[in-house]
């Protein structure tokens, strides 16, 4: 099948071959690099069903290459295993029918080293997709590949996440790398930091990579909010368990407190209380301490929005999200420092003292619920062909966080992004900060 451009994408000025190369084996290799502390067992293991086993998250980003560019674009191309496409296909309908997700981890065969294999396949066929094409066609494909290369990073996102939720299960606790939490000298004050109403330009315009999702650029009309300048951390977050918040009806959706008793909620996904009454955290490291000034990490939007109930505040929506960001100029977030996956820290660190009057960690350390349901933007139409099923058909029962988390990778984060889970869901890199 003939896989459509990305309307929403404007080629500003076609990058060198040996730019889009380069590129290319950055993002490729980044993952192996993410894979490389596991063991072939370790990359096998699916522990709940929204988990998918390190090699499939190898593979399935190797098929995307494979399907929607080497397959259309480059002659006399032969794919690599013809069962694949049946393996590896995630929800791409058009392209046909697909191995059941909660069964992903029944797949021991093909191992680990054919997925390598594969990998290097799609890679020797790409390099030359990129090096042997002609212009006309590399600026028709550009749009195509640069989402291979984000999707590829939510992926490597998506198995950190899922690495973590394995290791948890293990009795052994074992970590993934072993980092010490940040250290913080002096952790700055929380303040209420006032952002005028007013008409907002929302959404990403084309100049530049991003996902449909986040377009078209439309105009929103706030009131005037105040918005918190640092994210709600551990300690906060115990004392709204200390004072019996997951006892306390009043504060909760009554879907989140059906969670709540369903599920025996009683603190974050991977707190954990010893014998002797000390709080831990399940991390990529292991087992640690319980660090109270870093960001709460791993609520669900119910568990986010009763805390904020509780603190007689709101979460805020993703405009308001959107339009602090602007208004407090944080657009370039490649300069802001913020604690991705390139500082290795692998966990949320405490805030460090900023500029007076502006907002701390709002495109790094978790991704933070807003009160907005995930629904398209004003005049929002999908893509054509099986690519429009990236996003579009998901726009239901879920809800959207903003920003960037510790496991975000370089060159992923801006401040139009819309990530967006279930209102249930606490295995992703989830924190918030409140409004009013």
């Amino acid at each position: 099948m003939t896989a459509s451009p990305i309307e929403h994408y404007r080629v500003r000025s076609l990058p060198s071959r040996e730019l889009l190369a380069d590129r290319y084996r950055e993002v490729r290799d980044l993952s192996i690099e993410l894979a490389a502390p596991l063991t072939p067992e370790d990359q096998q293991v699916q522990s709940m069903p929204d988990v998918s086993p390190t090699k499939w998250h190898l593979a399935h980003v190797t098929w995307f290459f494979e399907t929607f560019l080497l397959k259309t674009y480059l002659r006399g191309y032969e794919e690599f295993h013809p069962a694949y496409n049946h393996l590896f296909n995630s929800y791409y309908e058009a392209v046909g029918p697909r191995h059941a997700r909660p069964a992903r981890g029944l797949l021991t065969r093909p191992a680990l080293q054919d997925i390598l294999a594969y990998r290097a396949h799609v890679d020797a066929a790409m390099v030359e997709l990129i090096g042997g094409s002609e212009e006309a066609t590399l600026e028709t494909l550009l749009p195509v590949l640069e989402t291979g290369l984000h999707h590829e990073q939510q992926h490597q996102e998506l198995l950190l996440m899922d690495i973590k939720h394995v290791f948890s299960c293990n009795p052994l606790a074992p970590a993934y790398r072993n980092r010490k939490p940040a250290m913080v000298r002096s952790l700055p004050e929380m303040e209420w930091l006032p952002v005028p109403g007013g008409h907002y330009r929302i959404g990403q315009d084309g100049n530049g990579f991003c996902f449909d999702n986040e377009t078209p650029v439309h105009e929103t009309l706030l009131g005037d909010f105040r918005l918190a300048s640092q994210l709600v951390t551990n300690g906060e977050f115990l004392e709204f368990i200390d004072d019996g918040g997951y006892q306390k009806p009043e504060h909760w959706h009554m879907d989140g407190w059906a969670a709540v008793q369903a599920e025996g909620w009683s603190s974050p996904f991977y707190w954990r209380e010893e014998a002797n009454g000390d709080r831990t955290e399940f991390t990529l490291a292991g087992l640690v301490p319980l660090q109270h000034d870093a960001p709460v990490c791993h609520v669900s939007f119910y568990e986010a929005a009763a805390y904020a109930s509780w603190a007689g505040a709101r979460l805020p929506t993703e405009q308001e999200w959107e339009a602090a960001a602007i208004y407090f100029g944080l657009g370039d977030v490649s300069e802001d420092g913020g604690n991705r996956l390139a500082s290795r820290l692998f966990a949320p660190a405490p805030a460090t003292p900023g500029p007076a009057g502006r907002p701390l960690q709002m495109t790094g350390d978790v991704w933070e619920w807003t009160e907005s349901a995930y629904l398209p933007y004003p005049g929002f139409s999908a893509p054509e062909g099986a690519i429009g099923e990236y996003n579009g058909k998901f726009m239901v029962n879920q809800m959207v966080l903003r920003g960037a988390s510790c496991a975000t990778p370089p060159g992923h984060a801006r401040i139009t992004y819309r990530n967006f889970f279930y209102p249930h869901q606490r295995w992703a890199f989830s924190g918030f900060r409140l409004a009013s």
